[in-house]
């Protein structure tokens, strides 16, 4: 009897070729099954065989997701698999992006089952959890012990053709779709024990979750904008001309400080954006139209505002993972305090 046959898709990392020093690294199959792949192998059990591991690096396929979406689905295609698998990533941007872009690529082409692995708050997760499935891992590679038996076990699941469970019983990602099914108790009766439950302090789920909003106060009103310095921010990208940090143009892992002392101007000749979820060549040819300092500096001389600070930060919104936005705003806002600005214009796209 032959064999499933299974691709498995992984990025420099976990190919042992290298960390972010190899994080450019091309579509290419690996001659010898990497330690991740076999492990996996092993979890799916003797009916299974991954008969290829296609690995591309992190900020190559981002940089280039339809190229390198078309050359690995090729490399794919090649091993006629009835399976793939791809990661996990777990709180990896850049990878979950890119398992959830391939894993999308070869649902919809080769018409096969497929899934991911990824955290939850992983931006990969928040863009492709109501297409695929993906199965919850931890936040790291720590986890991966627990997340390669969930992941086969979901995998061999559906390559088989079985009825899939709900995201609880499973350990995938919810999905946000509804089905409907019959409870051995009537709602009231469920509603009443659950209600006894939170009251004596005792574990329940509840049937209708609620989200979880991230709910800020706002700060008091400017009462003088002329005699406040202002700081300008943005998630637009905008960044010097050659883009000098190498800010990444989705799911980025650091934002830029740049010095706008006497710069009246945002030129074509000396700034740019490293943005990649928009069409570019207006903030190119003006990177005033993201980001307004040369309005800023019409308003410092008439004395609206008292100055424009002299320094502004910037980083890339596209799908960049909540808890890494978070984390840029705690660093640069302690500068900003530190530098006496009174308020922050942050601009989008």
């Amino acid at each position: 009897m032959s064999k499933i046959r299974v691709v498995h898709y992984v990025n420099q990392f976990f190919a042992g070729i290298g960390g972010e020093e190899k994080a450019d690294v091309e579509p290419a199959v690996l001659k010898e099954l990497p330690p991740v792949s076999v492990q996996l192998g092993k979890k799916l059990g003797e009916e299974f065989e991954i008969v290829a591991t296609v690995v591309c690096g992190d900020s190559y396929f981002n940089e280039n997701i339809d190229e390198a979406s078309e050359e690995v689905l090729a490399m794919i295609k090649e091993f006629d698999p009835q399976l793939f698998i791809a990661g996990p990533a777990f709180n990896a941007g850049r990878y979950g992006v890119a398992c959830g872009t391939i894993t999308s690529v070869v649902k919809n082409e080769l018409n096969i089952p497929c899934l991911t692995g990824m955290y939850v708050e992983n931006p990969g997760a928040d863009m492709y959890k109501k297409d695929l499935y993906i199965v919850e891992t931890a936040n790291s590679a720590a986890g991966m012990r627990k997340a390669l038996p969930k992941i086969a076990k979901l995998g061999a699941k559906l390559a088989k053709g079985e009825e899939i469970g709900s995201p609880a019983e499973e350990g995938y990602i919810e999905k946000g779709v509804r089905v409907n099914y019959f409870a051995e108790e009537r709602g009231s009766k469920r509603a009443v024990d659950m209600l006894i439950k939170k009251i004596n302090g005792e574990e329940f789920v509840t049937e209708y979750p609620m989200p979880n909003f991230d709910r800020v106060d706002p700060n008091p009103a400017v009462k003088d904008l002329s005699k406040c310095k202002i700081a300008l921010c943005t998630s637009g990208g905008i960044v010097p001309k050659g883009n000098p940090d190498r800010i990444e143009s989705s799911n980025a892992t650091k934002y830029g400080e740049y010095d706008i002392t006497g710069v009246m101007d945002l030129t074509e000749e000396g700034w740019e954006t490293a943005h990649g979820g928009y069409d570019p060549s207006y903030a190119n040819e003006d990177s005033d139209r993201v980001l307004p300092v040369d309005v800023l500096r019409d308003l410092e001389k008439e004395g609206v505002i008292g100055e424009l600070h002299n320094k502004f930060y910037t980083t890339v919104g596209n799908g960049t993972a909540v808890a890494s936005a978070k984390a840029f705003a705690a660093g640069y806002a302690q500068k900003l305090i530190a530098d006496g600005v009174d308020a922050v214009i942050m601009t989008s796209t």
